[in-house]
């Protein structure tokens, strides 16, 4: 999957009008807005918990960027 991949491009992204897309951990939905790849990724996404979800531990070998618009991100190190 290539989203937006070409950054030597200017991209302008609507976030609103974007889908959301269903993660594969059930209640995690994510907007994205650039992804080089499948599920290993270099990826920038809004993404969008349920109450009481979370994301299993994982990798990103091109690395990961994610926007908390509400809400406290926390991982296995804390808040």
């Amino acid at each position: 999957m290539r989203i937006n991949a070409d950054f030597t491009k200017r991209a302008s992204v609507h976030a609103g009008a974007a889908d959301w897309v269903q993660s594969p951990m059930p209640g995690v939905e994510r907007r994205m807005l650039d992804r080089i790849g499948d599920e290993v990724a270099r990826a920038t996404s809004i993404v969008r918990y349920a109450p009481g979800t979370a994301f299993s531990p994982h990798t990103h070998s091109g690395g990961e960027e994610f926007y908390v618009l509400d809400g406290t991100f926390q991982d296995e190190r804390g808040d």
